[in-house]
């Protein structure tokens, strides 16, 4: 069988695994990347947020993704009942990026694979890791097979597993945990909005509250096509008869806020389920290998988390792999696994205080204080890691005690 050698073995073409591609490149090591799937291939996490900025001008990808005329995003709007609440990144506690963009995650993901490629990184697609051996000294043989059922090995001083659902680590030395989030459903499409300019579109993503636990996203792109997606527990998609499109057209018609917006609107495919998509694992790394992205967890698409997520833990871990093929120490726990857990646990709690009701209390109060709402607006820019910002160093409380304040004050 064929074997091939490599510093380090990227699995997954997404972001989770070129941002680290790109910069362990850059210093000077040889790396290959296997992807099982043929891009351009879609997946869902359109809407990004200005801290993944960060990481993608590291790693040497604005330039190409500005060439793309992505829409730019400067905010992010949450409607309920016909009540607006709008955060502008501008206005954000943290200093950081003021914008980012709402992406075709398909141009997008094939747009970083092909910027990494011309780099000098070489991308395998179609082509599945069936097993990985690792030596007492971290090095692995990989076996590898692409679609014609050819097998060969490659062999590394160190992986990094960005391979998203895949999960392939994980998956391979059984590392897969269930998530502490209950388990929900999307349902979702891409629509040709000519009626944008009814909702003041298109610079920020907008959260529509359909009903308590249930949601929709609305995404607009530059070209005219706005994602569309309904997200809640099973229960609530039981409630409409028929085909998806059925389903999707009587769900946009039983919301005020948006009926006349997507009435009769023209589909760009039928409409696609997503659901259970919330895992974990034990650990993200281990003697050879890190995880990234959502290999590492996936919580849920409401404050887009998870591409910021998946970029991060990217840079963060070429970094640290760097230092590592140098010959230096790395403590894992301390300066990769605890630092993710700090993003992971912040956007898990915004996640739960939104479907209990929580940031509902918050977000439509009249008179809110502009420190406050600042700093609420850095978590929803992505900087779940600043924490002179209270909204995340006590991210497990500070919101509850806030909706108290408020439902306190507005009883009086």
């Amino acid at each position: 069988m064929q074997t091939e050698k490599t510093d380090v073995l990227v699995i997954g073409a997404g972001p989770s695994g070129t941002v680290a591609a790109s910069l362990v490149h850059q210093a000077g090591y040889r790396v290959r990347i296997v992807e099982k799937m043929k891009f351009p291939r879609f997946v869902i996490g359109e809407s990004l947020l200005p801290r993944c900025m960060e990481a993608l001008e590291e790693a040497k990808f604005l330039e190409a993704l500005k060439g793309r005329g992505y829409q730019e995003k400067n905010g992010a709007k949450f409607v309920k009942n016909g009540k607006v609440c709008d955060y502008q990144f501008a206005e954000q506690f943290t200093n950081g990026w003021k914008w980012t963009w709402q992406v075709p995650r398909a141009d997008f993901d094939a747009t970083l694979a092909d910027t990494v490629e011309k780099m000098g990184v070489p991308i395998a697609y179609e082509t599945t890791v069936t097993g990985i051996v690792f030596d007492d000294d971290g090095r692995s043989v990989t076996t590898v097979e692409d679609a014609a059922g050819n097998k060969k090995h490659i062999e590394a001083r160190f992986i990094i597993d960005g391979s998203g659902y895949g999960r392939v680590i994980p998956r391979l030395f059984n590392m897969e945990r269930p998530s502490n989030l209950p388990p929900r459903k999307a349902l979702f499409a891409h629509t040709v909005d000519k009626k944008r300019l009814l909702s003041d579109e298109p610079n920020r993503i907008t959260i529509v509250v359909h009903e308590k636990g249930v949601w929709i996203w609305i995404i607009p792109f530059s070209s005219g096509v706005t994602s569309v997606g309904f997200v809640g527990d099973a229960s609530f998609f039981e409630r409409f008869p028929g085909t998806p499109e059925e389903q999707y057209r009587a769900m946009l018609a039983s919301q005020r806020d948006i009926a006349e917006r997507f009435d009769n609107v023209e589909l760009v495919f039928e409409p696609r389920t997503l659901q259970s998509w919330s895992a974990t694992t034990d650990r993200f790394f281990g003697n050879g290998f890190v995880l990234t992205g959502n290999v590492t967890e996936f919580l849920d698409p409401v404050f887009s988390s998870g591409v910021t997520l998946a970029t991060v833990s990217s840079q963060l871990a070429g970094k640290l792999v760097i230092r590592k093929l140098k010959g230096g120490d790395v403590d894992w726990n301390k300066e990769y696994m605890d630092i993710m857990m700090q993003g992971v646990n912040t956007f898990r709690s915004y996640v739960m205080d939104w479907y209990d009701g929580t940031l509902d209390t918050i977000f439509f109060a009249d008179n809110q204080n502009p420190l406050i709402k600042s700093q609420i607006c850095s978590v929803l820019a992505g900087y779940v890691w600043d924490t002179t910002n209270p909204y995340v160093k006590d991210h497990d409380t500070a919101l509850k005690k806030l909706a108290r304040i408020i439902t306190i004050r507005d009883s009086l």
